[in-house]
């Protein structure tokens, strides 16, 4: 935070919690960043009231009275973003929780005096002590011809290394990190529509509620459905070049785990620390409450830095709904009508601020990078008409809603297939059909213009809910009264939530599953569910076809058969095959015989 000051001056009049009301002596501005007291504890102006401001303050106010002096510092309130950041913890205004001597960078100008360099462009390569390379970039905000660069060596990210003059002949002096205002998007050359999904490892997103690179995800769910364990494999084997994990007024106990899991992990891409490509913003429920309310500011903002370089970024928020909850607490202190559910009346557009600085984006440099947003609800008893989970439903293409029912049942991720969906599938359809054709197969329906992805995500979404209304029917009159036709639906369903939509997070071999596998095993699947329905036509009962040997292999596919092993899922296919050739051939009568051999 910069330490400038406005020279405006103001006595505190009334303090509740965190929101204070003070007598200006000067002219303060609007979302300024204000100082309070000799601790110079960090707040922030609210409204301004003639010669009152109301501000919210963003650390403990315990011990303030009226009388206490608040300076303005002529900043918005803001932060540093920098070579820094990566492999570190930080609390939600962005200071190191561990904090530590200052760090030295590897510096390597790629530009030199007497050029010019535009807003947000690259002026060389930084390298930290944990080897993660960055590039070093102006802020969006500065432009203009080189007057003095720093030859190569270390320094620390607050020490300059650039002057620039700028049209009007003004000096800026550069350092490898910046300050900016955390509630103002950083600004890209471009928009752009997406059509790559972010790759997210696990089966029931990937291959069925996709999220698009720069796209926005809401997972609701109620206690002990798996939000957090979800968030948590998310980060772990996401596609993103870099993680901003947020731990936003969730339990201590819970950020505890990823504050310890989190640097032991290993980075399948690069075998080295997965905490190299990670920043961890933890602001925790026994924090300031104010703070929380700007911790998801802090972490969009850390977001867009990183996208700025070229990256692709992945911020896993958890949980938006305590950042609502901190929104009402304050509100209900500046004396603001209630909404609905009592949140403040502008919620809504709270939520839009922050889904809608997801993008995927031409930087100003000219680079691609983006920010993807997956963000948990709480809803309080797993409500999900309640007002932060609807609001949020308008935002979001992705909508993975989590069930307490299938989380009881030990099935994990316990996402509802039928209250979940993608607006994103038919724009990453071209990017799977990709993947697809790595597998030959004799089914490909590539040449009749059909794609093969969407044929089978569509197939499958209608197999679960066929299962879903034949189940409410067997609850009345049984499952063994069901026509053959329906307990085998039921039985190709249950396959499917066993061998693809259930995923351990746990597992050594099935945490994570590649396109290419995931790919596979649909389409093994869905061979599976044609050939049985082809006996079935035949006579052959659904009994019959559970007890075939290779129910079990099918099932337990992802557990057993791990990444590069498609040609073992090729071989259980063929195995599938032969399976049901036997059984049909063993379960047909044989055909009457014509002509003089006749009995």
């Amino acid at each position: 935070m910069s330490q400038a000051s406005s020279g405006a001056r103001a006595r505190i009049r009334w303090i509740s919690g965190p929101v204070l009301r003070a007598r200006a002596e000067g002219s303060f501005a609007l979302r300024e960043a204000i100082r309070v007291g000799p601790a110079g504890l960090l707040g922030e102006v609210i409204r301004i009231n003639e010669d009152e401001i109301v501000a919210q303050v963003y650390e403990d106010t315990t011990g303030l009275r009226p009388g206490v002096e608040v300076t303005g510092t002529g900043n918005l309130l803001g932060i540093r973003v920098g070579p820094a950041l990566l492999g570190h913890i930080f609390d939600g205004l962005l200071r190191p929780l561990a904090p530590g001597p200052a760090e030295e960078f590897a510096f390597e100008p790629s530009v030199a005096a007497g050029a010019t360099i535009g807003a947000g462009g690259a002026f060389g390569a930084v390298t930290s002590a944990r080897g993660r390379p960055q590039r070093a970039v102006m802020p969006p905000d500065v432009a203009g011809r080189i007057e003095w660069i720093a030859a190569a060596g270390k320094y620390t990210d607050d020490a300059t290394v650039l002057r620039v003059l700028d049209a009007n002949g003004k000096a800026h002096d550069v350092a490898l990190s910046h300050f900016w205002p955390v509630r103002t998007p950083r600004p890209a050359r471009e928009r752009l529509a997406s059509d790559e999904p972010l790759v997210t490892g696990q089966r029931i997103l990937d291959s069925l509620f996709p999220v698009a690179l720069g796209g926005k995800a809401a997972i609701p769910g109620g206690f002990g459905t798996g939000k957090t364990i979800l968030l948590e494999s998310l980060a772990k084997g996401c596609s993103a070049d870099v993680i901003v994990y947020l731990g936003c007024g969730e339990r201590g106990n819970e950020m505890a785990g990823v504050l310890e899991e989190f640097p032991q992990l290993i980075d399948p891409r690069t075998g080295r620390s997965l905490m190299e490509r990670t920043v961890i913003i933890a602001n925790t429920s026994n924090m300031p409450v104010a703070a929380r309310e700007a911790s998801i500011y802090s972490a969009v903002t850390v977001a867009e830095y990183f996208r700025d370089q070229g990256l692709h970024v992945a911020l896993m928020a958890d949980s938006t709904s305590r950042w609502a909850e901190a929104l009402r607490e304050v509100s209900g202190r500046f004396g603001e009508l209630p909404g609905e559910g009592g949140y403040p009346t502008y919620l809504s557009s709270r939520l839009a601020d922050f889904y809608e600085r997801a993008a995927k984006v031409t930087t100003l440099n000219g680079d691609g990078g983006s920010v993807t947003v997956l963000a948990s609800i709480s809803p309080p008893s797993g409500d999900f008409s309640e007002p932060v989970t609807s609001h949020s439903k308008r935002y979001v293409r992705s909508y993975w809603a989590l069930d307490a029912r299938r989380a009881q049942a030990r099935f994990y991720p316990a996402i509802n297939p039928l209250l979940s969906y993608s607006e994103d599938a038919l724009d990453v359809a071209g990017w799977w059909l990709g993947r697809y054709g790595a597998v030959p197969t004799a089914r490909a329906r590539a040449a009749s213009g059909e794609n093969e992805w969407l044929e089978l995500r569509r197939r499958v979404l209608t197999l679960l809910d066929e299962q879903a209304r034949l189940e409410r029917m067997a609850r009345i009159i049984g499952k063994d009264a069901l026509p053959a036709r329906q307990r085998l639906t039921l039985m190709c369903a249950d396959l499917v939530n066993d061998a693809f939509l259930r995923q351990s997070a746990f597992s050594e071999i099935d945490h994570y599953c590649g396109p290419e596998r995931q790919a596979a095993m649909l389409r093994l699947l869905v061979h599976f569910i044609e050939l049985a329905e082809s006996a079935a036509a035949v006579g052959v009962a659904p009994e019959q076809i559970a007890a075939l040997d290779v129910m079990r292999p099918l099932a337990r596919m992802g557990e057993d058969i791990g990444e590069g092993q498609l040609e073992q899922l090729a071989e259980l296919e063929r195995r599938v095959a032969l399976a049901f050739s036997t059984l049909v051939v063993a379960s047909t009568p044989e055909l009457p015989v014509e002509g003089p051999h006749a009995a």
